[in-house]
């Protein structure tokens, strides 16, 4: 008899602490971590959202493609794109931008198909940008290591300013200041290089036009 009212002692004990703990941890602490992101870390806490006229069109986190419908259709029946002269294009992804599937191509950088891929890549960005194909940066022609990354160099940026005034009948001094405004510096000072946030930049060049 006393070996049982301890065994039920024991598990009286073990369900008040079983309850105990999941009030703590399993809400108390989460609505308590909830609420510290949303009154400190706002934007971060709900996806960095970036709007256009109120509406949301993406994040600041994700690269987004900038492009348009040629009209033509590939062998599988698919439309054939192209990047569009109107916004300034991002790195390439080998995960067209999916945020579900983050990944790198995984070729070596001696793969001959990776080496004709920035080749292809290379040409066609000089012909949109109308340079020297020796003038194309690095970050024009290769992925990042996610797929998703959302800037590009400033060497890059200032190769598209030309273009992208042109096409939208701005002044090319508006759309160096746009480059600019988005446009963040070592981390800490020294970690890293600048980039220019292009998803960000498109955004602001929206409610421009």
């Amino acid at each position: 008899m006393a070996t049982r009212r301890i065994r039920l002692g024991q598990f009286g004990v073990a369900i008040r602490a079983m309850v105990a703990l999941t009030v703590l941890l399993g809400v108390l602490y989460p609505l308590a971590m909830t609420g510290a992101a949303q009154a400190l870390f706002h934007d971060n806490a709900n996806g960095s959202i970036v709007q256009v006229d109120g509406k949301d069109v993406g994040s600041d986190l994700i690269g987004q493609a900038y492009t348009r419908d040629t009209g033509q259709r590939d062998a599988d029946g698919e439309a054939v794109m192209e990047a569009d002269p109107r916004w300034f294009q991002t790195r390439p992804s080998a995960v067209d931008y999916d945020a579900m599937g983050s990944s790198a191509s995984q070729y070596g950088p001696n793969n001959p198909d990776l080496l004709k891929l920035i080749e292809q890549r290379r040409a066609d960005v000089a012909k949109l940008e109308g340079v020297d194909p020796s003038q194309v940066p690095p970050d024009a022609v290769t992925a990042s290591a996610s797929g998703l990354d959302p800037s590009i160099s400033p060497a890059y940026a200032a190769l598209q300013v030309q273009r992208v005034a042109r096409e939208r009948g701005l002044d090319v001094g508006q759309v160096q200041q746009l480059v600019k405004d988005n446009t963040k510096g070592r981390t800490l000072g020294f970690v890293g290089e600048p980039a220019v946030n292009v998803v960000t930049l498109n955004r602001d060049l929206a409610e421009q036009s």
